[in-house]
């Protein structure tokens, strides 16, 4: 019998044999009598692919070490895991008097708390705790929580975008909010914001995607911060469209809101990672203000008038081929075979790979299938007429993308594939500017 990591911490075969014979779980306090000597600490949790030759435990020290199994002559319990107290959620008044903001709970670190026994962070927080623990939030908007996810990024499909795009569409529907906050995983959130952004079109208020690079209860947790500034933009900015709000710089003083298919997560950990990739975040907010930064997109205005076209549809038939000296072509006959409808190719510089590419991307283009160019540089644009490469493979068929992001053409080609009922729609549709995914020109700093 395997256990998973949610029910018993992921031991397996002899580290599941020694604790059910000895009624152990994690986060039990044990002593561990060994060949070397004795251990005290808590039980911790194991990946389920990690070997089963080990128990891991927490020193009081803080430390974590690995206890092979093989050298224990005992153990024994000598405290239950402790729960902990159980705070109860803070019944905050609303104030009906406070523009009303929807907040969707998706998951993510920004719903996450941690055991600070066994150092694991785990989801736990719902949309009401979120408000709960940001009581500043109750200053700023009458927010409205759901929770609608309970998943870290990474396990996000297109079929989640979907149902995003939907319930945001019911919650604009009811006609009484002044906008729409999503909490979310910040490793994918830049998809999802670039899904959102072509699935949600003509919008009269501004959905804004926010995140937290530390948990929610950590000391060191950007979560309130970015909800404070994501709700503030949500519910006072003169903008509609999808955004992300995310720390502007390590420091708390200011929440950078970016253009939700203009966006990336550049860091893996900096409270900052999120960076507008070819242009400047549209604002800042700082100190419960809203700073416009940028008019180098043509950003819609706030609209009672404007009607959304919720177009939800992702076909997940798209590849994305990152193109490195020595890469198998090959890829592109087996993606063609499997049924991809579209390719989206990273390509070096101004947009060029190999011309050992040429007879597979001409056969897959034969075949229907969609192919597009972009860089695998972060700043500048392809420019596929410059050498031979390029004019080459425009001959070919292959589509020029501009300055869009490799994720942004990602997920676009999923929702434009999905929208289009032949293949030169599709091409057309892929070079339009629907969302600010092209930009007509690029900052210089």
């Amino acid at each position: 019998m395997q256990l998973s990591l949610n029910n018993n911490g992921g031991y397996r075969g002899k580290g599941f044999d020694l604790l059910s014979s000895r009624r152990l779980s994690v986060g039990d306090t044990v002593k561990i009598e060994t060949e070397d000597g004795e251990i005290l600490g808590v039980i911790m949790p194991r990946y389920e692919s990690a070997s089963d030759e080990y128990l891991a435990v927490k020193l009081k020290s803080g430390y974590n070490t690995g206890v092979n199994i093989s050298r224990i002559r005992s153990i024994s319990k000598l405290a239950a895991k402790d729960p902990g107290p159980v705070a109860p959620a803070i019944q905050i008044p609303e104030n009906k008097n406070l523009p009303r903001v929807a907040l969707i709970s998706t998951g993510g670190t920004i719903a996450s708390k941690i055991d600070y026994r066994t150092g694991g962070v785990r989801a736990a927080l719902s949309a009401s705790e979120l408000y709960s623990s940001v009581p500043e939030l109750a200053r700023i908007a009458w927010i409205d929580p759901e929770v609608l996810l309970s998943e870290y990024s990474e396990n996000l499909k297109p079929s989640h975008w979907s149902m995003i795009a939907e319930k945001v569409a019911e919650k604009i529907g009811a006609g009484h909010y002044r906008g729409v906050v999503i909490s979310h995983g910040t490793d994918t959130m830049h998809y999802t914001a670039a899904a959102l952004s072509f699935a949600l079109q003509n919008l009269p208020v501004p959905v804004v995607l926010v995140g937290a690079q530390r948990s929610s209860d950590r000391p060191s947790s950007d979560a309130a911060i970015n909800l404070m500034g994501a709700v503030t933009f949500a519910s006072e900015s003169d903008l509609a469209g999808v955004f992300v709000a995310m720390h502007a710089g390590t420091s708390d003083d200011s929440v950078a809101i970016h253009v939700g298919s203009r966006v990336r997560k550049n860091h893996t950990s900096r409270r900052d990672a999120f960076e507008s990739i070819g242009a400047t975040p549209i604002a800042h907010v700082k100190a419960g203000k809203i700073e416009l930064k940028s008019n180098q997109f043509q950003v819609a205005k706030r609209s009672n008038k404007a009607e959304l076209k919720l177009r939800p549809a992702f076909d997940a038939r798209v590849l994305l081929v990152k193109y490195y000296p020595g890469l198998d072509f090959g890829i592109i006959d087996y993606a063609v075979g499997a049924g991809c409808r579209a390719i989206i190719l990273e390509g070096s510089g101004l947009g060029h790979v190999s011309n050992e590419a040429f007879p597979f991307l001409r056969k897959a283009i034969e075949a229907g299938v969609m192919v597009c160019m972009t860089s695998q540089c972060i700043w500048g644009r392809v420019r596929m007429t410059v050498y031979d490469t390029g004019r080459d493979l425009l001959d070919i068929g292959v589509v020029p993308l501009s300055d869009m992001i490799s994720e942004a053409a990602t997920v676009k080609a999923m929702w434009t594939v999905a929208n289009t009922s032949d293949i030169q729609s599709a091409r057309n549709l892929m070079q339009d500017n629907l969302a600010n995914e092209i930009s007509d020109s690029i900052p210089i700093d």
